[in-house]
């Protein structure tokens, strides 16, 4: 015999089976986002610490060649150490600009780009 009680635990067993499956898919999309995002991290910093590599040895090479073109030890790496000191205080005073903004819109970029992607669709 088939009542109604047996509808009503169906569709109950119905809605917690849809509520499961859309908090294993909301686990899911967070798990993505954040891969991706840890990814995008990691990467970058890998490729930073190659240019700091090439930034350092290319200072050097550069404070020794200028310092062999003025003819005082000290001048070149006093040359380059100034040019990194103006360099510093150009980015402090635009970090807003080129440092903030860029990584929050790249973040913001990685956790909605699945859902601008679905709504173009």
């Amino acid at each position: 015999m088939e009542g109604p009680m047996t509808g009503i635990h169906e569709l109950a067993a119905a809605a917690k089976e849809y509520v499961n499956t859309r908090v294993d898919s909301m686990k899911l999309k967070a798990a993505e986002k954040t891969s991706l995002i840890i990814s995008d991290l990691v990467a970058g910093a890998i490729v930073a610490v190659v240019f700091l590599f090439v930034l350092v040895f290319g200072s050097i090479a550069g404070a020794l060649a200028l310092s062999a073109w003025i003819g005082k030890p000290w001048s070149g790496f006093l040359v380059v150490a100034v040019i990194y000191l103006l360099a510093g205080i150009i980015t402090w005073g635009a970090k807003e600009r080129m440092i903030r903004i860029p990584v929050m819109n790249k973040i913001i970029h990685q956790l909605f780009k699945n859902e601008v992607a679905d709504e173009e669709d």
